[in-house]
């Protein structure tokens, strides 16, 4: 695998500047509040699993729209209030069985998976929310559904879902709402940005090897999917193009990470040719937090450190909340 981007001399000083639309605060208010408008109280109820030493359940709340999404809660047993990690997907994943994902329950937290509007049939084992909207003509996959407007794209949705989530997250029993985190990878990773933007209750964020900022960067020099559906629509909608990045500058991880203050701790793979690292940098750079720092894997592709980053993001939030 050669590197697929800058070196990482210069990704540490790589600070692109990304169009910010003059009333992006004013859109997301908006949207929010909207959403609040049509949400109805959260329900958790057990799920049907043989796992008996943790607590699993299945969460539904109200996202966009007031449509309800999927989610899995694993805890400890016992009472009390603990910490929680709020876990983003990856492209076209799912939010699977219950108790695939048990680590940060095992290490003592609350730990909610919110499934990715949609999406559940690219990899892992399916996904239980639908997205009832459609859109105008798009190239295969999600990253260009709606794109020539920004009330209509598809990230609208699901980074309402995303802030949504940790509403209700607050007001469950076993959660300290004061102890809430959030994370993801890949487009997980670019999800998570977003909420810990516009939820005023996250604490921390993990993106790792996030997904969805410096859009047009991504779109220029991005070997494979999902960027590459960004340049595959324009090859096509050739008139199309300050439309649809105008569009994209609504959802740009950049243009959070300036909103985001809470600490921030964020990983790369410098041989990634599915996210390449100077979008990752672009957003890492232009955090507004005091406390950051991101982890570099120099000889890894997409999939990052793996277990390995997941046991440096549990050192790092063990110090945090």
């Amino acid at each position: 695998m050669p590197l697929t981007d800058l070196t990482l001399e210069q990704l540490v000083d790589y600070r692109p500047t990304v169009a910010e639309p003059s009333d992006f605060d004013a859109f997301w208010e908006r949207t929010l509040t909207e959403a609040r408008s049509l949400a109805t109280a959260s329900t958790v109820a057990p799920a049907n699993t043989p796992i008996t030493e943790l607590v699993v359940e299945d969460l539904r709340f109200s996202g966009f729209g007031g449509e309800r999404v999927a989610g899995w809660v694993t805890r400890p047993r016992g009472a009390g209030k603990r910490p929680v990690v709020v876990e983003y997907l990856g492209y076209n994943g799912g939010r699977g069985l219950p108790g695939e994902r048990m680590l940060w329950a095992l290490a003592g937290y609350v730990h909610v998976v919110m499934d990715t509007r949609g999406q559940g049939s690219g990899w892992g084992t399916g996904g239980d929310t639908p997205d009832p909207h459609g859109s105008g003509p798009a190239s295969a996959g999600f990253m260009t559904r709606g794109i020539l407007d920004e009330n209509e794209y598809y990230y609208r949705r699901v980074f309402t879902d995303a802030a949504l989530l940790v509403d209700a997250v607050a007001t469950l029993e076993h959660v300290d709402p004061e102890r809430i985190a959030v994370t993801g990878g890949s487009q997980g990773g670019g999800i998570a940005l977003a909420s810990a933007a516009l939820a005023p209750a996250v604490r921390a964020v993990m993106p790792d090897v996030p997904f969805l900022s410096a859009f047009r960067r991504g779109a220029e020099i991005a070997t494979s999917d999902p960027f590459a559906e960004i340049a595959r629509y324009l090859s096509v909608h050739r008139t199309n193009v300050d439309r649809v990045f105008k569009t994209l500058s609504y959802f740009d991880g950049v243009n959070f990470a300036r909103r985001i203050v809470s600490p921030a701790l964020f990983s790369v793979a410098l041989m990634d040719d599915i996210v390449p690292p100077s979008t990752i940098y672009a957003a890492y750079n232009h955090l507004a937090s005091a406390d950051h720092a991101i982890d570099v894997y120099e000889f890894n592709n997409h999939e990052g450190g793996q277990t390995e980053q997941w046991q440096r993001q549990a050192a790092w939030l063990a110090d945090r909340i």
